[in-house]
């Protein structure tokens, strides 16, 4: 696995150990490989990460080995990386890391972190969002394609609905990720209700390709619309983040010009360096840009009023949430009605294992 190097990225140096270990055999790719990646599309990834709290999906021994999540800063972490204190929805509480230079992005590739996973607050403000991110979440029997074709009509309701302009990527696998930079005045809980105003319009507007139905037995072969992904810290992988697949994909900035022409798999550990190199990081304005979630709150509020929808379903994991409704899977609650007392009295709102089971894929993101 060789020597140790040491690597500089933004004026620091980077201790790089077993450099010569593989991490994506399928492709013969090393920790070398890894960490040179992140130096050539640094200024992108930091751009994604700068002032996040992160949690780091890492793979100590390569994709084909066992893998974590890790929330809490590692405690051997240089102190020249800031932490934010952020609260679970558990009610407890981690210091996470904050990436603010390149080197912080070096440093956790190092540890064998492939895939960033920011919150979408800083670390100034950890209660109030800066981004809106919807996740087009390709069901079984759909693919890219129709992930693109959301995308587009998506694109149009942001539009109408406050004049909002939204960054498209690749998921970095068969999905899309578009987020919008806001003004981080509204709380997780009001901007999901954002979240799921912008799905109901999409599927409205597409109700044999788009859902928002949370249950997988509902959804059937169309792109689920994840409003669950803008949940207080449910994350989604960052641009230019490396995705644990044998190919080594990774998550894809895109002009919207370029959706309908790039697929997932042009974007790898192997050609996005010589993308960046000629393009630069197409988001790169995207925080130059806040807008309001005012126009999408107020459809939110027709929502309800004038139809009844109200909230949806948040992830087994959390606890029950004011205004959700039962937290039961719709075949198991029909059973249920059906039932005797007893049995009726047996169902739960609470997540089971039948629940997760059905619940997204996703613990951080699953497209």
């Amino acid at each position: 696995m060789g020597e140790a190097v040491e690597l500089e990225a933004g004026g620091r140096t980077v201790r790089l150990s077993s450099p010569g270990k593989i991490f994506f055999p399928e492709r013969g790719f090393t920790k070398l490989d890894l960490a040179r990646y992140y130096i050539a599309v640094g200024p992108g990834i930091l751009r994604a990460l700068r002032d996040r709290p992160t949690t780091l999906e890492r793979y100590p021994d390569g994709v084909e080995g066992e893998n974590f999540f890790q929330k809490r800063a590692p405690k051997n972490m240089p102190d020249w990386i800031p932490t934010a204190h952020i609260t679970f929805p558990s009610g407890r509480s981690a210091d996470e890391m904050c990436p603010t230079e390149q080197a912080a992005v070096l440093w956790a590739a190092q540890y064998g972190t492939l895939t960033f996973h920011p919150w979408p607050v800083r670390r100034d403000d950890v209660d109030s969002p800066d981004e809106l991110r919807i996740d087009l979440d390709p069901q079984p029997g759909t693919d890219y394609d129709d992930a693109v074709r959301a995308a587009h009509e998506l694109r149009a309701v942001l539009d109408e609905f406050g004049g909002l302009k939204g960054f498209p990527k690749t998921s970095g696998g068969r999905g899309l990720h578009v987020f919008v930079p806001i003004e981080p005045r509204w709380t997780f809980t009001q901007v999901r209700r954002a979240a799921i105003a912008v799905g109901r319009e999409l599927a409205r507007r597409m109700p044999d390709q788009v859902t928002v139905k949370w249950w997988k037995e509902e959804r059937g072969e169309r792109i689920f619309v994840d409003y669950n992904q803008t949940a207080r810290d449910r994350t989604i992988a960052s641009a230019y983040s490396v995705r644990p697949r044998p190919h080594a994909p990774v998550s894809a900035p895109l002009r919207w010009d370029e959706v309908d022409t790039a697929h997932p798999r042009d974007f790898d550990l192997a050609t996005m360096p010589a993308r960046f190199a000629e393009l630069g990081d197409v988001h790169a304005d995207m925080d130059d840009h806040r807008y309001s979630l005012d126009a999408l709150l107020e459809l939110a509020r027709r929502d309800e009023h004038d139809h009844g929808l109200g909230d949806l379903p948040y992830p087994p994991e959390y606890p029950k949430m004011p205004g959700e409704p039962k937290r039961v899977q719709p075949s198991r609650a029909k059973k249920a009605a059906a039932a005797p007392d007893s049995a009726a009295d047996s169902a739960t709102d609470s997540a089971t294992d039948s629940a997760a089971d059905t619940a997204s894929d996703s613990a951080s993101d699953g497209s």
